[in-house]
């Protein structure tokens, strides 16, 4: 039984890397700025956050971590900025499983508590995201790549992560409280929380 979890979780980690990837790479608008370099209106962001909800931290977060890396690591303008996003999107995932599943024990709450719940969850991790994502990039593109323009850079990395957290908090809660009935009558819901 445990081994067959752990095939469903690789299995899931996959399928978030995939829909991860696949968001980021083809539904963004990216938006190129001076001194090189772009911002992207995405919702990459989601799939950590939804699979954290739906999941667990470790494997919503994992799963968006991958893919959004491989989206990186495709595209030659956020090339260089694939381990900041690896380790940026691991961390949503932790923050909202943390908070929706660690303190705000999500899974035994259904209907109007569930759907509050999730909301400060989702909240929590791309909260996270808005504040570090500019902050560790800022940093990363000054003292690591070098790069006069980070503070040209800060300003829309700020105002893009923002809008970004507000509209991926609100698409995740909505496809998790879609999601997660069907997934707890197949029984998925509980046992990939459960370790």
């Amino acid at each position: 039984m445990k081994q067959n979890r752990q095939v469903q979780r690789v299995a899931l980690v996959g399928l978030l890397a995939a829909l991860a990837y696949v968001i980021f790479t083809f539904l963004q608008i990216k938006l190129p700025l001076p001194g090189g370099g772009a911002v992207s209106i995405h919702f990459g962001n989601t799939i950590c956050v939804l699979g954290a909800l739906l999941f667990g931290g470790i494997w919503g977060g994992l799963g968006g971590a991958i893919g959004m890396t491989i989206g990186d690591l495709f595209d030659p303008i956020y090339i260089v900025s694939a381990p900041k996003t690896f380790v940026l999107k691991l961390f949503i995932g932790l923050v909202a499983g943390w908070v929706g599943h660690g303190l705000l024990h999500l899974s035994k709450h259904t209907g109007r508590s569930a759907l509050v719940r999730a909301t400060v969850a989702a909240a929590s991790g791309m909260l996270f995201n808005a504040v570090f994502d500019p902050l560790v990039g800022y940093f990363y593109k000054l003292y690591i790549l070098g790069k006069p323009a980070a503070e040209v850079a800060l300003a829309w990395d700020i105002g893009v992560t923002a809008f970004n957290a507000v509209t991926n908090t609100i698409v995740a809660v909505l496809l998790y409280m879609v999601l997660r009935p069907a997934l707890a009558r197949s029984g998925l819901f509980r046992d990939m929380l459960k370790n």
